[in-house]
């Protein structure tokens, strides 16, 4: 659990998702990182959760591990585009043909660290699933800021493609008026002996 206490994810923000049928064939087949013998995915209503399972039975039951909270949502899915179809040439009583759909169920990885990645107990090695998660996604974004052996790492996935990050250290904006800008109760003519 050494990668555990030297591994953390600072900032964290997603707008993935996919076809839930996907995520569960992906994590059937995936090997997961040092540290997490499985991950168990749970659904309550329109929520999913993926919950690390430790590999070392030192760590009580009762301690909550890391997990990722998605919602399910459900997208109709067309065969053909539907702008494309009205836009067709028809003959004017030919009637208007319905395009094949279907319901899909996707999961939407969306928000900041602490809405789609909670707990500490193994989070990096979590974060590890949620990079290897935004890889099979088709549409999202991934970006992120940990840290990995004491050296800050940027990630970024965009559509399922890694993409070249960094992490820029900038000044934020000075307070212009410094510290003359409170309150100077020693000459406040309010104030008495």
């Amino acid at each position: 659990m050494s990668n555990e206490e030297s591994s953390h994810v600072y900032r964290l923000h997603s707008t993935l998702e996919l076809p839930l049928e996907d995520l569960q064939d992906h994590l059937d087949e995936a090997t997961f990182p040092d540290g997490i013998a499985d991950v168990e995915l749970t659904r309550r209503n329109n929520t999913l959760i993926l919950k690390a399972d430790a590999e070392d039975e030192s760590v009580s039951k009762y301690t909550p591990s890391a997990q990722l909270k998605a919602s399910v949502t459900e997208n109709r899915v067309y065969e053909e585009d539907p702008e494309e179809h009205r836009n067709a040439f028809r003959w004017e009583d030919e009637e208007e043909e319905e395009i094949e759909s279907e319901l899909v169920e996707y999961a939407a990885f969306k928000g900041d660290r602490e809405t789609v990645l909670q707990n500490s107990l193994l989070q990096y090695e979590m974060f590890l699933v949620l990079c290897d998660i935004a890889e099979q996604s088709e549409k999202g974004t991934l970006t992120a800021i940990s840290d990995r052996g004491g050296e800050l790492e940027a990630t970024r996935i965009v559509d399922g493609e890694v993409r070249p990050a960094d992490v820029e250290v900038v000044e934020g904006p000075r307070d212009s008026t410094g510290s003359n800008g409170g309150v100077n109760w020693r000459d406040n003519k309010f104030i008495t002996d």
